[in-house]
């Protein structure tokens, strides 16, 4: 197989934040921060993990100074690459020199993504049934008109969790759930109430 240790956990992870300030984020790194203290849902068991054995220096590909970044940065090549009809999201948790994969399960992308990890950095393997191409494309579809619903609700966030699912934010979760639902299917979807946002103004 590789040269990394293998072992079956069902150990549970931390949860990622879903909102506007994630979906900000993944879309300037690749990937969101766990934030463990903001957790609302905790993160299924993961499925396998994984620690990295690969040399811990600088590469070409990867030249961050740190680690954990150089191995987040090999994932996210390979994830835009050959392996983007099964990588679902990444999360971060720097605190434990960690990241959290969702993917739809493949030896193949599970052996590369554990030999992109550098010595001392840990993978936790999860599953999910959908690609991340598949989520962005809902997301944006789901975005395209967002007061089109005013007047019947208000639509105040829109992103993807990389666990696998769209989060709508939404000021009245009962009456915006069927009415998103019906326009864009129920998969992948989670309509959610959420505060208005206020810029801080001074």
């Amino acid at each position: 197989m590789t040269n990394l240790r293998w072992i079956a956990a069902a150990v549970a992870t931390a949860g990622v934040v879903v909102g506007a300030a994630l979906y900000i984020d993944e879309l300037e790194t690749g990937h969101a921060d766990i934030d463990v203290a903001a957790t609302a849902t905790p993160s299924p068991p993961a499925e396998d993990w994984c620690v990295g054995t690969r040399s811990s220096a600088p590469d070409g590909d990867a030249p961050d100074d740190s680690p954990l970044n150089r191995t987040l940065a090999r994932i996210d090549k390979l994830a835009a690459g050959r392996y983007a009809d099964v990588y679902t999201g990444m999360g971060v948790d720097e605190d434990a020199d960690a990241a959290d994969v969702w993917r739809i399960p493949s030896y193949d992308f599970d052996t590369a993504a554990c030999d992109a990890a550098e010595q001392g950095v840990k993978l936790r393997l999860h599953p999910a049934d959908v690609d991340r191409r598949t989520l962005d494309a809902l997301a944006e579809r789901i975005s395209e008109d967002m007061t089109r619903w005013d007047g019947t609700f208000q639509m105040r966030e829109v992103a993807v969790d990389e666990r696998g699912f769209v989060h709508v934010g939404v000021d009245d979760p009962k009456k915006a759930e069927p009415l998103v639902e019906k326009e864009f299917g129920p998969r992948y979807i989670k309509v959610e109430h959420v505060e208005q946002a206020y810029a801080d103004v001074g």
